[in-house]
């Protein structure tokens, strides 16, 4: 798969967690998701119990609290969505500090904004145990697409090659005297946007012929062979099988 690429969201350490083969984080990762998805909108002791193991897992990984909180601001489009379905939504309404809410709304906005939350913070700590080169190595072991494995790869090597071109041509533009203030300035930014998309390709297309000229057949070869042991297995399911539990219970109560 190539060299490595650290990213932002990663954060070294030793821990338990970190120690775990990708694919079985990647696996107590997706099984957990779809736990929490299944769970009831009316259980919330149950999300409240999902948060706690989600804070048991980053205190086991040693994953400062700040740091979650602060990967969590990717959720903001969602929160405000949320905030905005009492207030449109349809239906019996409720008295709320004055204002007059949605009684489904409110639901369709815990719903959104419970189960959100907790897959978002799942992610982050996958993302933050694990190394990106792992991951792509976990999505192979698990038998994704070959093909999907790929895109990502190239997408994860190559994204912040694009971004930098983009910096550079945004420098460009600005020691030119140019400053995008209104809408006569779109023109510019939407040729700026075509020759990014010009360049990426060309760039697309060298770096294809090079690798077809060292031999590429339509497959990345694999290059470390990650397995795990049925004790691994074990640690990784502690989350999800926990997480089930608490499930069963919400529907059951």
């Amino acid at each position: 798969m190539g060299a490595g690429h650290a990213h932002k969201l990663y954060r070294h350490g030793h821990s338990p967690v970190h120690r775990l083969p990708p694919h079985c984080k990647l696996a107590a990762a997706f099984a957990f998701v779809l736990v929490v998805v299944s769970t009831p909108r009316e259980a919330v002791w149950a999300f409240g119990l999902y948060a706690v193991l989600v804070a048991g897992v980053a205190a086991v990984a040693r994953i400062p609290a700040g740091f979650l909180l602060r990967r969590l601001v990717i959720e903001v489009p969602f929160v405000a969505f949320a905030v905005l379905m009492p207030f449109v939504a349809q239906g019996e309404r409720v008295d709320v500090l004055g204002m007059s809410l949605s009684v489904s709304g409110l639901w369709g906005a815990w719903n959104v904004l419970a189960k959100g939350t907790l897959g978002v913070a799942a992610s982050v700590l996958l993302a933050s145990t694990t190394e990106l080169r792992a991951l792509l190595l976990g999505l192979q072991r698990l038998k994704l697409p070959p093909m999907l494995v790929q895109i990502a790869s190239f997408m994860i090597r190559y994204g912040d090659v694009v971004t930098d071109e983009l910096r550079r041509m945004s420098i460009a533009r600005r020691s030119r005297g140019f400053e995008a203030r209104g809408v006569r300035h779109w023109g510019v930014l939407a040729k700026t946007a075509g020759a990014l998309f010009i360049r990426s390709y060309e760039r697309g297309e060298r770096v294809y012929l090079a690798m077809v000229s060292r031999g590429y057949a339509g497959s990345m070869p694999v290059i470390d062979e990650v397995t795990a042991t049925r004790t691994q297995w074990a640690y990784a399911a502690v989350l999800p099988v926990t997480a089930l539990a608490v499930c069963l219970m919400g529907w059951t109560l």
